[in-house]
């Protein structure tokens, strides 16, 4: 079968939405992963993650114009191949590059001449010229694109149609099909060079790891000071037009935030000290409130039980990647507490429900502000962290 669209990476949450969109659009889509475990729920027309409206459109498009596909060589029968696997970090949190090298290796037998790479998720810099380098070693003259992934995680079927896609490419034919493909979106284009693209992805997603890593780090000094944070914040934001972006404290966790700044950080020969100092601020955060609470009276986390309400890395989505919540957990069970878990869309078999939780705590944190926290009452005798003021009631 012919392909318009083969996406590699094409079971996860950056492919599969993508995927879907394309072929609603009336493209003929496949999609190919190496990890077949969500295969057969994506086949049976089931999303194997939250993604808002996305499992109607899937129902009715799979096994149509939206295949899965068998295997990597189908890719030659596609006219553009989009790759979604990003560039994770190894365990001395350097960016992991060689997994993407690898896949070009793979893919190029099945490759052909002015077929269309796109790179979708997030690379480290220089990684799109290096490849261009690669098949160009091959002596297969492909058009290679990078165009950045810009969704929020949960609304991707929406944000898909219409939001600006950037757009950069190493040849200006291989730029054209690139605005060509996401017009089929209705979505407008906004061109930069490789290196500029590349640089606006990392940028973006820095910019808001160091925006959290602010407002955590004056939470703490609020806080040891004895002050409301919550109240400051809402002095220096209300009807106030320049501090309306300053974000609420909390829990800064994900698959990309992080990552894409160390990342940045690399590419920067390690001189990128705002953010490290923000990795410093938000990866510390967990620990400055089991230590907050260790100094607090009447309090011995031996003693108690602690319920951690929220274990998804933000609110109401259900995933769980690179999640605070479970640091926390550690950090509280280390000091002997019980620890309780609940979540409203994450789904584990040692999780209680939200009202269990309460009933069973004596100290309350909010890791996460789902929607439905927003409408709990804690009892006045139970301690309450709740960084997002998401529930009334309790100690605070």
């Amino acid at each position: 079968m012919k392909y318009d669209v083969f996406i590699i990476g094409g079971f996860g949450h950056v492919g599969l939405p993508l995927g879907i969109v394309f072929a609603d659009a009336g493209l003929n889509v496949a999609l190919y992963d190496v990890d077949q475990r969500k295969r057969p729920a994506i086949e049976a027309g089931q999303m194997p993650f939250l993604e808002y409206g996305a499992e109607p459109l899937l129902k009715k498009l799979v096994g149509k114009n939206l295949r899965v596909a068998n295997s990597l060589a189908e890719v030659a029968s596609s006219d553009c191949a989009i790759i979604t696997i990003g560039t994770p970090l190894d365990e001395y949190m350097n960016p992991k590059v060689l997994p993407m090298l690898k896949l070009a290796e793979d893919m190029s037998p099945h490759l052909h001449d002015q077929h269309h790479i796109m790179l979708r998720s997030t690379v480290y810099p220089g990684t799109t010229e290096r490849l261009g380098e690669f098949f160009a070693g091959k002596g297969i003259d492909v058009d290679l694109t990078f165009c950045p992934e810009r969704i929020v995680q949960g609304y991707a079927i929406r944000e898909l149609r219409g939001l600006p896609q950037i757009v950069s490419a190493i040849k200006p034919r291989s730029l054209q099909r690139a605005q060509a493909l996401f017009a089929r979106l209705d979505a407008p284009t906004v061109t930069l060079t490789v290196q500029e693209a590349e640089l606006a992805k990392l940028f973006t997603n820095a910019w808001r790891y160091l925006q959290f890593a602010i407002s955590n780090q004056f939470y703490t000094m609020a806080t040891e000071r004895g002050a409301d944070f919550l109240k400051i914040h809402h002095a220096m934001t209300w009807q106030y037009e320049r501090a309306k972006s300053f974000p609420l404290p909390g829990f800064t966790a994900g698959p990309c935030l992080l990552k894409d700044t160390l990342q940045l950080a690399a590419a920067y020969q390690n001189n990128f000290q705002l953010g490290h100092a923000a990795m410093l601020v938000n990866e510390g955060l967990p620990n400055f409130v089991v230590e907050t609470l260790r100094a607090r009276k009447g309090i011995d986390l031996a003693k108690s039980t602690v319920g951690i309400l929220g274990m998804a890395f933000k609110s109401d989505i259900d995933d769980i990647r690179d999640s605070l919540s479970y640091k926390l957990q550690k950090v509280l069970t280390f000091h002997g507490a019980r620890v309780l878990c609940s979540d409203e869309f994450a789904i584990a078999a040692s999780f209680v429900t939200k009202e269990e939780l309460i009933r069973r705590s004596d100290v309350v944190i909010v890791a996460v502000p789902h929607t439905a926290y927003r409408s709990l009452q804690v009892p006045n005798d139970k301690v309450v962290v709740d960084l997002f003021n998401a529930t009334t009631g309790g100690s605070r």
